[in-house]
This record gives structure tokens, sequence and C-alpha cells, in this order.
């Protein structure tokens, strides 16, 4: 008795066909999705660093220079631009070191995920706003001592202290990259409010 692979029809004793594959069963299974907070936590550790790499070049920004027996000394603390500077990273640094610990607990309970990252949106762009501010006044500041102004006769002084205007111009770099990863940070938890928010 030969074996069939197709079951017959009990009521009409004829073989039933297969069942076709649908369009689904053919299809590749969908690409995983990017665990949006993952990239989250990355851009915020990120944010920390550059901020604490700011606040730490800034800080050992001192040159001492001789013009005869007379020592000029140039550091951080003798402009409040500076000042506010340091203390505008220094809380960039300490947000984005909690909000980082925040979303690792969101990654390992996703349950308040939406608070979460409502809250990120909107202090999200208070810190930017803050690091942002403070990179244009430092910058201000460093513009004008590395090209001075000779309608108000400020003269330029990063020609006597180089080595204090490179580490100020190291700083605001770090600074500014901080800046655009906030950026980022705001682009994303929008986004990612946005999809749950859309389901």
């Amino acid at each position: 008795m030969a074996s069939t692979d197709n079951p017959a029809d009990p009521e009409t004793g004829k073989e039933v066909p297969p069942p076709k594959a649908s369009c689904e069963d053919t299809l590749p299974p969908p690409p995983k999705a990017v665990n949006l907070f993952a990239v989250d936590v990355a851009l915020r550790f990120l944010v920390f660093a550059a901020s604490l790499t700011s606040v730490l070049v800034i800080i050992t920004s001192k040159q001492t220079v001789y013009q005869g027996p007379v020592p000029f000394e140039a550091k951080f603390d003798h402009s409040p631009a500076f000042i506010y500077f340091i203390v505008a990273l220094s809380i960039a640094g300490l947000y984005s070191i909690l909000t980082t610990l925040a979303s690792l607990s969101v990654m390992w309970k996703p349950i308040f995920s939406t608070k979460f990252l409502l809250h990120f949106a909107f202090l999200d762009v208070l810190i930017l706003g803050l690091v942002a501010s403070a990179t244009g006044t430092a910058g201000g500041v460093a513009y004008i001592g590395y090209k001075g102004n000779d309608h108000v006769q400020w003269r330029k002084v990063c020609s006597i202290f180089d080595k204090y205007c490179k580490h100020i111009a190291g700083s605001l770099a770090s600074s500014l990259f901080a800046s655009i990863l906030l950026v980022l940070l705001v682009w994303l938890s929008t986004f990612s409010l946005h999809k749950k928010l859309s389901r």
C-alpha cells in the first residue's frame, strides 16, 4: 500500500491538496527594532564625558609669563564668563550621570518609559540651553582674547598666553560637542515619545 503525504478527505475519499503558503509565510522576518534607550544611555554617557573633559581642561588653564621681572598670570577664575562656563558644564555633567542611571532603570523596568521620556525631553532642552549659553559666553570672551578689539583698544592676549588660550579652545570644543549631543538627545526623546503615543 503506497503512502501519501497528502491526507484523504474522509467524505469524498480524495486527497486534499496541501494548504498554499500565504504571503506572510514567504516574507522574511522583520528586522529587530533598535533599542532607543540603549542609544539614549550611550549619548548621555558621552555628554558626561564631554562635560567632564571640558571642566577639567579649563580649570587646568593656568599660565604665568614674565615681562621683565614682573610676572603676569592668566587663570580661569579671572573671568566671570569662565566661572559661569564651569558651573554650567558641571551641572550638565551631573545631570547626564543622573539621567544615564534613570535611563538604565527604564531599560530594566520599561513600564515607566513614557513618563521618563517626557521628563527627559523637557530637562534636556533646559540643559541644552544652559550649556549653549555658557559655551557662547565663554567663546565670546575667548574670541576677544584671541583677536582683540581695536575699536575699544582691547588687545589680544593669546600671543602672550598661548598655552592658556589652547586650554580654553580645547575646553570650548568639548563643550560644543556636548551641546551637539544634547541636541541629539532632545530629538531622540521626542521621537521615542512620538512613537509610543502614536501606537
